[in-house]
């Protein structure tokens, strides 16, 4: 029901141009804002998000700072790459972002490039409360690595 309340469709309503260093100027919904209270680790000042699609590749997204024009991380979904992934947090972690069922959560992976190719950082992946627009970036309990490399055919999947 509460997808539906008046002050949700008017928030949909309310367009925002925003410029990046990355993608130029955008127009986006502020509905598709996403709030890091927190931030993440180490862009502690960077609290606001939009998650946008990349055009050439469906298996890369792209979170872009409102707080920086500059800062648009590259994440996938985890589970694309290492079918097994999960993820063990406290309920602590996860009790900000108000969910009620751990099915409601989208966990995604931040892409980073290194020397040696592309790796996911499945150490801390960033959980999201879609349908509440919250985010927070968590440290895993599991023995994940920070830096998971990707062999090359599943490169080619984000590269």
């Amino acid at each position: 029901a509460r997808r539906n309340s008046p002050r949700r469709v008017e928030r949909a309503r309310n367009a925002m141009k925003i410029t990046t260093t990355r993608f130029g100027s955008l127009n986006i919904e502020e509905a598709d804002v996403l709030t890091f209270v927190d931030g993440l680790i180490g862009m502690e000042d960077c609290r606001r998000w939009v998650l946008l699609a990349d055009a050439q590749n469906t298996a890369l997204g792209w979170l872009q700072s409102l707080d920086r024009a500059e800062v648009a991380l590259g994440v996938v979904s985890p589970r694309r790459f290492v079918a097994d992934y999960q993820v063990r947090v406290a309920r602590r972690e996860i009790q900000p972002l108000g969910l009620r069922d751990p099915g409601d959560a989208q966990i995604l992976a931040i892409v980073s490039h290194t020397a040696e190719g592309l790796s996911l950082n499945l150490k801390a992946p960033l959980v999201i409360h879609v349908a509440e627009r919250l985010g927070r970036q968590i440290v895993a309990r599991d023995d994940h690595a920070v830096q998971h490399r990707l062999p090359g055919a599943a490169r080619r999947k984000i590269a």
